[in-house]
């Protein structure tokens, strides 16, 4: 038996070898040939009209299909109650997250807001008692200033009345007063 399946085997691959090599006819002319290269263009032409005209046809109806499908994905969930139930859920539990972290970036902007008030009241206070220290100073010194010119001025005005008072004296008890 087993050199039965060893000839069949062989013979098998001497027929399909001989059916895979070409005949070698140079037969053929070469206007059969042209005409076989203008077929094969013609056809190669068709072939692409053919497929331009089915993706002409294939692209809007697949647009309407996807938009079908997104309709349909969109309504899906309100169709039955069970199924809306669980769609509103959804929603206010996402409605509620966005509350609490609109909240939470609330809070917090209005804490910094407070803060750097607070930080400003504090520099602006600060700088406004240093200025009425330093006007105080400035006033205190301008009065210690007049003050004292003041009485400087009263002190010689004072010893030029004495003097004044004393020639004007002299004058009038004088005998040679004229």
């Amino acid at each position: 038996m087993p050199t039965n399946a060893k000839s069949t085997s062989t013979s098998r691959n001497t027929s399909s070898t001989a059916a895979k090599s070409a005949p070698k006819s140079t037969g053929r002319s070469d206007t059969s040939q042209v005409r076989e290269g203008v077929t094969k263009a013609r056809h190669g032409a068709i072939s692409i009209v053919r497929e331009s005209a089915e993706r002409a046809v294939d692209i809007p109806v697949g647009a309407a299909l996807t938009v079908r499908d997104r309709v349909t994905e969109a309504v899906e969930p309100w169709t039955s109650s069970t199924a809306r139930e669980r769609e509103l859920n959804g929603l206010r539990t996402q409605v509620t997250r966005e509350l609490n972290r609109f909240e939470r970036r609330g809070g917090q902007a209005r804490r910094k807001a407070k803060q750097r008030v607070r930080t400003s009241r504090t520099r602006v206070e600060r700088e406004v008692k240093a200025r009425r220290r330093e006007a105080e100073r400035a006033v205190k010194q301008n009065r210690t200033k007049v003050e004292k010119a003041v009485k400087e001025n009263r002190v010689r005005f004072e010893e030029q009345l004495k003097k004044a008072q004393s020639v004007v004296q002299e004058r009038v008890s004088s005998p040679y007063a004229a």
